[in-house]
């Protein structure tokens, strides 16, 4: 007997519908798994097996020919486990009350255990996105997953925890209700404040406007000067995710695997990888491919500390993501996209010894180390940074200073009103923020007054910046400007840029 049932599988994160086919006929018996199949779905036959039988229901000595169409696409992943055994059980006549008609817009997302539990999957939600957009009407899956899928309006969700209970759902002997979340909060919820950074003013004001801007930034200081600190506040004051973002973002962590049981991630990311990991763990990759720390950072920000210390192939792969906030994976099987449009921020010692430029403690360090050291980031890297902060290490009356400081949220409002500035500015150019601007774009919405190129200039000739730095200026003054309410940018808002420059001022 043959029978037809759906299933999805993932290229990146895009899906296509799989109609798993299965044929039993009379002969020695045999099971064979067809259609492209990877080393995981070939081994579902022994998972399927001994679940079916642990399931007390009986596994045909018979010839089982399943095949996954279309051919020409790879199946990877366990997910096909639950797909694969229910069409097994339609064509050996275990459903016979089974509804053909709701069966052809209903797929099955699962990976069976050997007792027959079904175990949670990795990629549900794209999954869900897809299939709805395919037309398909009910999923079952893991009840694990229920939470994930039930984001996606106008899906029947079955949620279901072992292979019998499918089972007699489908005979109709025991009906699994649609599962809705109830009281779903989708609000963003930090545990983290920029009231509780004590001093360092001219560093959260140069990291609010990072975030106006988009821009990404290094800071620079000595050993505890509170830079991993305030970083990781920064995720705080960026403007709240709207919906379409925060789908894009679970989508990713879903197929990574990290998804939280919550659903919805309404939080922006901030990944703060090890300086020891490789490439693949920075870019994605694997030998199924997975969206690597760029893309979790997607919407977010993905820091570097002690950026100096990661290697120097690791930060070169950074080059291209930052310009086109997508990254491509090639495998023999296809081709991935990820996106990975994310903030940047890395902090790092001035030298060696950490303490060059120190106020109270004397460097140790020589001119030829502190040139060597600073060499580790290659130009091409630096010239997509756009604030070079410099942090120094707060004094003891700023550290139990009982002053209350200014909180994410009411420096959130300012980023707000300026980013909506530049949303209303730059509608027709297909960008979002000053960050994103090109060279033709700067020409257009950079224009300075004659005090302000005078400036620029001395400032040129005194710390002999190149000329690269020039446009990274720019794009700062525009979004200092827009910051302070104002149509163009005036002396001041170039003044403050320059101030951002730090490193700028140690490598030269």
């Amino acid at each position: 007997m043959l029978s037809k049932i759906k299933s999805i599988v993932l290229n990146g994160l895009d899906g296509n519908l799989v109609e798993i086919q299965t044929d039993i006929s009379n002969g020695i018996p045999e099971f064979e798994i067809v259609g492209l199949p990877d080393a995981t779905v070939k081994e579902a036959k022994k998972r399927i097996q001994a679940a079916i039988k642990n399931s007390n229901i009986e596994f045909p000595s018979k010839k089982i020919l399943i095949n996954l169409a279309p051919a020409n696409i790879r199946k990877e992943g366990s997910s096909f486990d639950l797909a694969m055994a229910i069409g097994i059980l339609i064509a050996i006549g275990c459903i016979p009350q089974i509804d053909i008609n709701k069966l052809a817009s209903t797929i099955f997302i699962g990976e069976l255990s050997l007792d027959g539990k079904i175990n949670r999957s990795n990629g549900v939600l794209p999954m869900c996105i897809e299939a709805k957009e395919l037309g398909i009407k009910t999923i079952v899956l893991p009840k694990a997953n229920a939470n994930e899928a039930a984001i996606i309006a106008d899906l029947d969700i079955i949620p279901v925890s072992n292979l019998k209970e499918v089972v007699d759902h489908l005979n109709m002997e025991k009906n699994i209700n649609r599962f809705e979340i109830r009281n779903p909060n989708f609000k963003e919820k930090y545990n983290i404040d920029f009231a509780e950074v004590k001093g360092q003013e001219n560093v959260k004001r140069a990291l609010e406007i990072a975030a106006v801007g988009g821009h990404n930034c290094i800071m620079i200081g000595s050993p505890g000067s509170g830079k991993t600190m305030m970083a990781k506040r920064l995720v705080t004051i960026l403007p709240e995710l709207t919906l379409d973002e925060a789908m894009e973002i679970t989508k990713i962590h879903s197929i990574s695997g990290e998804l939280r049981r919550d659903g919805l991630i309404m939080n922006r990311p901030f990944r703060m990888p090890h300086h020891s990991v490789p490439i693949s763990t920075i870019i994605g990759g694997g030998r199924i491919p997975k969206p690597g720390e760029i893309s979790l950072a997607h919407y977010g920000v993905l820091f570097f500390d002690e950026l100096t210390e990661f290697n120097r192939s690791v930060l070169e792969s950074l080059r291209e993501p930052l310009e086109n906030r997508e990254v491509t994976i090639n495998r023999l099987s296809g081709k991935f996209h990820y996106p990975c449009n994310f903030m940047f921020v890395a902090s790092m010692n001035p030298c060696p010894c950490g303490y060059y430029g120190d106020n109270e403690k004397e460097c140790k360090c020589t001119s030829q180390e502190r040139h060597r050291y600073l060499r580790k980031i290659s130009g091409p890297l630096l010239d997509r940074i756009d604030i070079q902060i410099e942090v120094k290490r707060p004094k003891f009356d700023k550290l139990t200073s009982k002053e209350i400081s200014e909180t994410s949220a009411d420096i959130r409002k300012r980023v707000d009103k300026a980013r909506q500035i530049q949303l209303k500015r730059y509608k027709d150019y297909g960008i979002h923020s000053n960050a994103e601007l090109n060279p033709k774009m700067i020409i257009r919405f950079c224009k300075l007054d004659s005090k302000s190129e005078e400036l620029l200039q001395k400032a040129f000739e005194k710390f002999k910046f190149s000329a690269r730095t020039y446009e990274r200026i720019l794009k700062v003054a525009r979004t200092v400007a827009d910051l302070d309410g104002k149509d163009n940018i005036e002396f001041k808002h170039v003044a403050e840029s320059i101030q951002y420059r730090g490193l700028d001022k140690f490598t030269n």
